[in-house]
């Protein structure tokens, strides 16, 4: 059951936006994503309207096929732990979620940035874990091609369980720093890992103490049956991306039952599905705003951005855009979920390949409102309280004028509906969000002290 009756809330940090467009909007800054001063104004922003964290995404690599780089506004922007880092010092109560991927980095090194990332911002980090997902991130890293989907989970699965391990090597009272004494550490509470598994042998401890929160909020986005399973299994704040109300109820149902079967309790696992508001004081101006956004899209954009997320298996180059989308595809090495997603939606709405770039383009796949500000609400409402959401990680299609908007417009809404909060209710981002924090493995094993 929910603790209370008050949604989550989350802002997706683009430099431009979420909109592929965004980026030749007037108020997009020009300098690309390299600008710290925009990213840090734009969780002010968010800080002030008591967002729960900021949320940055991630690809280890240029993911543009070379044909859509000249006219896709992404491929330069920061490195998600030093932005935030950065951006740390600049707020004092919003979460900062990073995205790394399991399949490429090691356990031993992401243990130790989070924990660092957790001290520095006083308990408000967290890791959003994923498996790499495109072939241009396996070519970076010496091989030709990602490793097999499920075989991806099943390494990052391990991963998790290292790095929580290594979390635990301290116990959170270890380092005692008595000068008087010249005793720093109390070593009957330091644990060596040890850890032999099929994909990792780390031996720890961790050169740093255990993170405020004890462990940082673990993010994960699976919605595939390998995606579910890990997601029940490690997720604390879940994403997903699913515009059907019904399919979400199910989704949020499944996980949560999954979660539960595995012991953990209904509000210690948050689903937070996208969401894309396109907001006017009019539907009018919202329908214009988006057709705006769409006129500043080439067409070499709408198809790469497609074929990313569709799974990499089309050639839509070379495909009559005006035939109607097939009921299915076949299966994808990359993001299956996503690619379910979209086909379904685009059989549901007979849609052509046309129809369907463009959509992608817009949203990805979540749920997309064009409409006033009240039109954003009765869709976020509607399905919080039909249980297809905890809350909602908002992907503003412009960056800082959607931003604005959502915060000046939706969020007061939201308030007069006794749906969102008005300030934080505690300094680290498990207290805001709900989630109890863990306690270290080797304490509630009894044990003393393991070298």
């Amino acid at each position: 059951m929910r603790s209370d009756d008050q949604m989550k809330l989350g802002l997706y940090l683009d430099w431009a936006g979420y909109h592929e467009g965004a980026w030749r909007d007037p108020s997009a800054p020009p300098n690309g994503g390299a600008d710290v001063d925009h990213f840090a104004e734009l969780a002010a922003l968010a800080e002030s309207a008591a967002f729960h964290f900021v949320f940055l995404a991630d690809h280890q690599g240029v993911i543009d096929d070379h044909t859509a780089i000249a006219r896709a506004g992404r491929n330069d922007g920061f490195e998600p732990i030093t932005l935030l880092s950065a951006l740390s010092s600049r707020t004092q109560h919003i979460g900062l979620v990073a995205t790394a991927t399991t399949t490429y980095y090691q356990p031993y090194h992401l243990a130790r940035i989070f924990a660092s990332l957790d001290h520095v911002s006083q308990g408000r980090a967290a890791w959003n874990v994923v498996t790499s997902a495109i072939n241009s991130e396996a070519q970076n890293f010496g091989e030709r091609e990602l490793p097999d989907h499920d075989r991806r989970y099943a390494r990052a699965s391990e991963f998790v369980e290292v790095v929580k391990g290594l979390w635990d090597s301290w116990q959170d009272d270890a380092f005692i720093r008595d000068k008087q004494r010249g005793i720093y550490a109390d070593t009957k509470k330091l644990h060596v890992l040890n850890h032999r598994g099929s994909h990792f042998s780390v031996r720890g401890p961790l050169n740093i103490a255990r993170p405020p929160q004890g462990y940082p909020v673990l993010v994960q986005a699976g919605a595939s049956d390998a995606g579910i399973a890990f997601a029940a299994e490690v997720g604390e704040v879940v994403f997903t991306a699913e515009p059907s109300l019904e399919n979400g109820k199910r989704y949020f149902a499944t996980l949560k039952q999954k979660a539960r079967a595995l012991g953990r309790e209904d509000d210690q696992v948050l689903v937070m599905p996208g969401i894309v508001p396109i907001i006017g004081r009019t539907k009018q101006e919202a329908s214009e705003k988006l057709h705006r956004l769409q006129s500043y899209t080439d067409i070499d954009v709408l198809i790469g951005t497609a074929d990313l997320w569709l799974g990499s298996i089309t050639d839509l180059r070379s495909m009559d855009l005006d035939s109607l989308v097939p009921a299915a595809l076949p299966q994808t090495n990359s993001i299956q979920s996503r690619q379910k997603v979209l086909v379904d939606l685009a059989v549901r709405q007979r849609f052509t390949w046309r129809q369907l770039i463009r959509l992608v383009s817009d949203s990805k796949g979540h749920l997309m409102v064009v409409g006033t500000p009240e039109d954003i609400a009765d869709a976020m409402v509607e399905t919080f309280d039909q249980h297809a959401a905890d809350g909602f990680n908002v992907l503003p299609a412009t960056a800082p004028g959607g931003l604005k908007d959502f915060v000046e417009l939706v969020v007061p809404e939201l308030r007069r509906r006794g749906k969102f909060r008005s300030r934080y209710a505690g300094q680290t981002l498990r207290e805001n969000l709900g989630l109890k924090r863990p306690r270290n493995r080797f304490t509630l094993a009894g044990v003393s002290r393991r070298h």
